[in-house]
């Protein structure tokens, strides 16, 4: 069978899905196209008989490696939440290795938008955070005998340890993370009884059409364990999107969020568990961003993607700084950001972030010949070559090993003098450089120094 990521046309993979389909009792499929989207899996879209399904499948056979559970047991919980109410696809089949196509399943299409801008300028985002909250306390109510075997539980401290191997593997110079490491090791909570966690809930992998919840996609990362990690990891500032301003998935505010919850549920949510997870996560996603180098470096996936999202750790970073800098001390607070250093204007020669600029100019020329994903390919691309320009026009130092080590150790913190400051300038020039538009960077500008 061929790896997944060496597939060469739509022909072969129509062939396969056929197969899988015709186990299912469904004709073949019609009208195949790619889904843009996805940070590790594929999903395709197609009819079969007059209906519309997905087929959500790993890219290359190593992004199954080191899983907890495959697509067996992915496919068997969102089965179980379907039968449960919650608003979870209806699975129609999974992939076996004979269909040729690699691993994955069938899902029945449904209605409603993915699209996290198109969510959030639905016209009742209240009613829509209710019915979010209503979900993800069906999701947690789901009993293990109703669940795979495989699905592991998460142990605290081995998942605070795992991050940090990660940040050794990753270099261990980003001072920053260095800073939310150590914090978790000290912060690190009780065990609860566990419940079943989805792992990525929020937008993005919800579905809505006219302010109701249709879908609740991306089922990979489900785990026994803490509720108030499901319930923080849709909080954090990266997936409220534009509506930073509202912090519960960009929604509506915490308190209505943890009100429709707790009603839902019978639990009572604990604000210093909260915290702890909405920084354990963003720790996690700006490792997870890290980690995208890497897959590409190896040649196990070479998608652009991949190069691009790893430059998103920057957002994690500002976003740890702006929640870790409470603890700091008030002068240390209070103590006035250095400003920026910036290059000379480039003489003679075309400077690499000029190169980088005239071809993203050309490539625009070129957008309306594109079409579907290789559309959105060309838009990251043009993203990428804005990192390079941007990055080559600041002056800046943004990785540090020894510093990272001391932080980490505990021989500096927060209440060291002037570091806080430092911090939060690198933390700037680094997120202007990589993404200038995310939403929080504005809002941390005005705070630390200011500026508009």
């Amino acid at each position: 069978m061929s790896r997944m990521g060496e597939i060469e046309s739509a022909e072969a993979l129509e062939q396969g899905l056929a197969r899988a389909l015709a186990r299912a009792g469904r004709q073949a499929p019609e009208g195949l196209r790619r889904l843009t989207g996805g940070a590790t899996m594929e999903s395709w879209r197609f009819s079969s008989g007059g209906e519309d399904y997905v087929l959500r499948r790993a890219p290359s056979l190593s992004f199954m490696e080191g899983r907890p559970f495959g697509h067996e047991s992915e496919a068997a919980i969102i089965r179980a939440a379907h039968g449960a109410g919650v608003t979870a696809p209806e699975v129609i089949v999974e992939l076996e290795p004979g269909d040729g196509i690699g691993s994955g399943f069938v899902m029945r299409a449904l209605s409603g938008t993915p699209d996290p801008r198109a969510i959030l300028q639905m016209g009742d985002p209240d009613r829509l955070l209710r019915e979010v909250a209503r979900d993800l306390a069906g999701i947690h109510g789901l009993q293990r005998a109703a669940l795979p075997s495989d699905v592991p539980e998460m142990d605290y401290a081995e998942a605070v340890e795992e991050l940090a191997e990660q940040f050794a593997e990753a270099g261990g110079d980003r001072p920053i993370i260095a800073l939310g490491l150590k914090w978790l090791r000290d912060n690190l909570p009780a065990r609860v009884e566990p419940v079943l966690n989805h792992g990525d809930y929020r937008l993005g992998n919800l579905l809505a059409e006219d302010s109701h919840l249709t879908g609740v996609l991306d089922w990979e990362l489900a785990h026994f364990g803490d509720r108030h990690e499901d319930l923080a990891f849709g909080c954090m500032a990266v997936w409220r999107f534009a509506r930073v301003d509202r912090p519960a998935l960009g929604l509506g505010s915490l308190q209505d969020y943890v009100d429709a919850y707790e009603a839902e549920s019978g639990a009572t949510v604990d604000a210093r568990r909260f915290r702890f997870w909405l920084v354990y996560r963003t720790v996690w996603w700006a490792l997870g961003c890290l980690r995208m180098a890497s897959f590409w470096r190896s040649g196990d996936d070479r998608m652009l993607e991949r190069v691009v999202i790893s430059r998103r750790t920057s957002e994690q970073e500002l976003d740890l700084l702006l929640l870790l800098e409470e603890e700091a001390p008030e002068e240390e607070q209070a103590r006035p950001v250095p400003p920026a250093e910036k290059k000379l204007e480039p003489l003679g020669e075309a400077s690499v972030g000029e190169i980088a600029t005239a071809v993203s100019e050309w490539l625009a020329t070129v957008k309306d010949r594109m079409e579907g994903h290789d559309r959105f390919q060309l838009a990251v691309a043009r993203n990428a070559l804005g990192m390079i320009a941007r990055g080559d026009s600041i002056e800046v130092e943004f990785d540090d090993e020894l510093l990272a080590c001391e932080l980490l150790e505990g021989g500096r913190s927060l209440a060291t003098p002037g570091l806080l400051a430092m911090l939060r300038r690198t933390a700037l020039d680094k997120l202007a450089a990589d993404v200038p538009k995310y939403p929080m960077l504005a809002l941390a500008r005005a705070k630390w120094t200011g500026e508009d």
